[in-house]
């Protein structure tokens, strides 16, 4: 376990490794910002609306996230385009977890500012169409995809229950109703953000309990690994091999926050993990 990036983030979010660049992209949501870091250079980028997750397009270009919109962002001169409308005009809620799937597709959930029960949703934007597919959601997270491409996963982190969601092989548009795939109520602990590595396995940031789990392909836990921070938000792999575990956290809400509270940390070799697919635009 190292500390990869010190800055402290409110509510950190989104990690996303470009590989590419071997640069590590994330999100402090209620700060505006995007942060990032290669090898030891940091930049951020101040926003002017919350934005909370972002999927590779191109080495140069990423697909954004905010509180109303997608954008189109271009890394080499920070200039951006909006790709389409995200709940516009809904004063109420932001986005905040979301992940590309492998058809080339991007999932992105959104929430209350206050977490308002059900005022949330998960969308896709696929070749051109932004679908809401799950309503009601109170705190989306979790959204990531087996890489046998046969469903997604994702949590309303206040159920405490990840779901299986089945996906159509051609399309990777729902094709069934979701069920439970593990149900963390008797561990009592808050799924947050998640990540699928090579060989299927969950690797899920639990808020509130400092440490992120890893689930085997039935849903148990199988391996616990601790952090210095107690509110991680999300897991990305990345790193040469793409064998290092990168974790965000989150200040926020804490009355007496520590030096790693909100820092961005690294677990080398934690895994072997899949390079993001890239995003069509």
């Amino acid at each position: 376990m190292t500390l990869y990036d010190h800055r402290p983030c409110r509510l950190g979010e989104g990690p996303l490794w470009l590989p590419e660049r071997q640069t590590l992209i994330w999100f402090d949501i209620l700060n505006r910002q995007m942060l990032a870091r290669t090898h030891g250079r940091t930049q951020v980028w101040q926003f002017d609306r919350h934005h909370s997750a972002a999927g590779r397009v191109d080495e140069d270009t990423l697909i954004l996230a905010s509180e109303d919109a997608l954008w189109r962002f271009d890394l080499q001169n920070g200039s951006r385009s909006k790709v389409c409308a995200l709940e516009e005009g809904n004063r109420y809620t932001r986005s905040n977890d979301g992940r590309a799937d492998p058809w080339g597709g991007f999932w992105i959930g959104t929430m209350g500012f206050n977490a308002e029960r059900g005022a949330g949703a998960i969308y896709r934007y696929y070749r051109g169409e932004c679908r809401q597919l799950v309503p009601d959601i109170s705190i989306s997270n979790a959204i990531c995809f087996a890489p046998d491409r046969s469903c997604a996963y994702y949590t309303d982190t206040m159920t405490r229950r990840i779901m299986r969601l089945p996906l159509a092989a051609d399309t990777g548009w729902p094709d069934g109703p979701p069920q439970v795939f593990a149900d963390l109520r008797p561990a009592q602990l808050n799924p947050d953000g998640a990540v699928t590595d090579a060989a299927g396995h969950l690797w899920v940031a639990c808020w509130g309990a400092s440490c992120v789990i890893c689930l085997d392909a039935k849903g148990t836990e199988a391996q616990r690994l601790s952090l210095p921070a107690q509110q991680p938000t999300c897991p990305a792999f990345g790193g040469p091999d793409l064998t290092d575990l990168f974790v965000t956290s989150a200040f926020d809400g804490l009355t007496e926050p520590n030096t790693n509270q909100g820092a961005t940390f690294c677990i080398p070799n934690a895994g072997q993990g899949l390079a993001e697919p890239q995003v069509i635009l």
